[in-house]
């Protein structure tokens, strides 16, 4: 599954708590990953993945989104990961919780074993 090797890595890369879902008690800051897509060929997997960093200010969102990003593209560096295409990014704050988040959108082809 590729959600989890997302997550594994940018556990270990970043030094915020990783989720694929928000938490019951939520810490300031943050990473959510979303998958919103898949298509599968030859047991290739092309996967959409939306990425939200959530801090206690804009300004922090938008640096943590910016960490998110470079370890998102380094993922690379997995033997089981054969692209990572940075889609997007943008201001994406929660006005229901009203907090502060960015999201990044990247585009990923992988083996799933």
């Amino acid at each position: 599954m590729v959600e989890k090797k997302v997550l594994d890595w940018l556990t270990d890369q970043l030094s915020v708590p990783v989720y694929m879902e928000r938490p019951y008690n939520v810490p300031d800051s943050y990473v959510l990953i979303d998958k919103t897509g898949s298509n599968m060929e030859n047991w290739i997997y092309s996967v959409t993945v939306a990425v939200q960093s959530y801090a206690p200010t804009l300004l922090g969102a938008a640096e943590l989104n910016e960490l998110v990003k470079a370890a998102m593209l380094s993922m690379i560096e997995r033997g089981d990961v054969s692209s990572v295409r940075f889609n997007s990014d943008y201001n994406y704050t929660d006005t229901a919780t009203k907090s502060y988040r960015y999201q990044a959108v990247f585009d990923i082809v992988a083996y799933d074993d």
